[in-house]
């Protein structure tokens, strides 16, 4: 209760003094307040957004951050193998962050992040992780005019691309991910690419402690295509990665793999469309690696409709390793993904996978929406397991036929009162197939989540 009352708290400050109500992205560097140069009424939470140091305003700081809160409780957490916890644990990540300009050349983005947790027995790095620099990070434009910019940027920062099906953010778990890179950004027109190396930031417990991390590198292209006449928008990209140790059912090695992918979406009336193929090759322990995943997604919205009704229909097929020692591995490994891939309970990852996911959505009011969805899961492959959220092997398929993973119901409300506050209640039923049962307790699961965020 007393984050909760912090939180509206906050929240009502920050909404009784703003003059300007911004827009918030996932990405919180991509925000821009140089247009508040030319307010003249800036309140004090304009100025914590733009706060200039010149006579001129064109170098100036800008702050900003949230606050997280989440409960979440399980009756038979990991399908029965995890310890009993009747209580649940509470979640919190704090985040901040400074933005300095200096002219239209230079710019600096440091951000803290501190993820803390209360009530819960065993914690992973990606729980609890007191405090870190997340982001660190200075930009050069060595090119900016009204048709064309070039940007290199080099330090500890944040990837997203497409819907964070490959490399993600990772908002729903309580540590977001990031990685120590150097990305050179070009964009003209509706063209923009993106050229990058870098290594994955690995969590460590502790204070400032998630230094360099030489086991795991992402290296890539990402070309983008917006405004065309009938796709309406497509991405293509080819994406290197190496770990030095990969764990899968095959066994464990070292990994080099090259990954060429396309993706398109767009909206037409009350039509969206979302549709993604990727191929994997290179080699593991030695072997050659032949992977590969397929995703469609498509919704109907009848815009005119009491509650404006979305009904969605997604499927998608990931591969699994054909067969146990032949040398070769046709896991598809997808990389850094957002964490909650298949729902907040993130109990599955995106690998060796077929699923059929039905949904429907309603805005009950302007601020408050409705979703169910229920998914079923079957492994692609019987001489595969199936995996973590983080790609970590949960269970062995080795001696088990049965491909039914399972079915998962979910049904969450979505309530945001203003741009600054969000709360979400979920629950969560987890119907267990043959495979869980033969590989391990199988019991179901039963999913309780609530969330309270202020950004700022």
């Amino acid at each position: 209760m007393k984050y909760l009352l912090a939180i509206l708290l906050s929240a009502s400050l920050f909404i009784t003094h703003a003059q300007t109500v911004p827009a918030f992205k996932p990405l919180r560097y991509e925000e821009d307040y140089s247009r508040l140069q030319n307010d003249s009424a800036r309140g004090w939470y304009e100025r914590t957004k733009y706060s200039p140091l010149n006579k001129s305003g064109n170098t100036y700081v800008s702050l900003g951050g949230e606050a997280r809160f989440q409960y979440f409780h399980f009756t038979n957490e990991d399908w029965g193998e995890a310890p009993k916890d009747k209580d649940g644990y509470v979640l919190a990540r704090y985040l901040l962050h400074a933005d300095l300009h200096t002219g239209h050349h230079f710019r600096a983005f440091l951000q803290l992040q501190s993820s803390l947790v209360n009530g819960k027995l065993s914690t992973s790095p990606v729980e609890e992780n007191p405090l870190e620099v997340h982001q660190a990070f200075a930009d050069a434009a060595l090119m900016s005019n009204s048709t064309r910019k070039l940007i290199i940027r080099i330090g500890r920062q944040e990837l997203l691309y497409g819907i964070q099906r490959i490399i993600a953010v990772r908002d729903g778990p309580n540590n977001r991910q990031s990685f120590d890179a150097a990305r050179a950004i070009y964009t003209e027109g509706p063209y923009r690419l993106d050229v990058f190396y870098g290594h994955f930031v690995a969590a460590k417990k502790g204070i400032f402690n998630d230094g360099f991390n030489q086991h795991a590198k992402l290296y890539g292209l990402y070309l983008t295509r917006s405004n065309l006449p009938v796709l309406q928008n497509i991405d293509f990209y080819y994406l290197g990665h190496w770990r030095d140790k990969a764990l899968f059912d095959e066994g464990i090695g070292k990994e080099n793999r090259h990954s060429l992918g396309a993706h398109t979406w767009g909206a037409s009336g009350g039509w969206r469309y979302d549709a993604e193929g990727l191929y994997q090759l290179g080699s593991f322990a030695g072997s050659p690696i032949h992977a590969w995943t397929a995703s469609l997604y498509t919704s109907y919205k009848w815009k005119k409709v009491k509650f404006t009704p979305e009904l969605g229909l997604k499927t998608e097929l990931i591969s699994g390793d054909k067969q146990y020692d032949d040398g070769r591995l046709n896991t598809f490994n997808p990389l850094y993904p957002r964490g909650a891939y298949f729902g907040q309970a993130a109990l599955i990852g995106p690998v060796n996978l077929f699923d059929i996911h039905p949904s429907l959505s309603l805005s009950l009011t302007k601020k408050l929406t409705w979703n169910v969805d229920y998914d079923l899961f079957w492994r692609y492959s019987r001489n595969d397991g199936i995996y973590g959220p983080n790609v970590a092997l949960l269970y062995s398929g080795k001696g088990i036929a049965d491909k039914h993973i399972g079915d998962q119901l979910a049904i969450e409300f979505i309530y945001t009162p203003n741009p600054f506050l969000y709360f979400r209640a979920e629950f969560t039923w987890f119907n267990s197939g043959a495979f869980l049962k033969a590989a391990g307790p199988g019991k179901d699961i039963l999913f309780t989540g609530l969330t309270a965020q202020v950004k700022f």
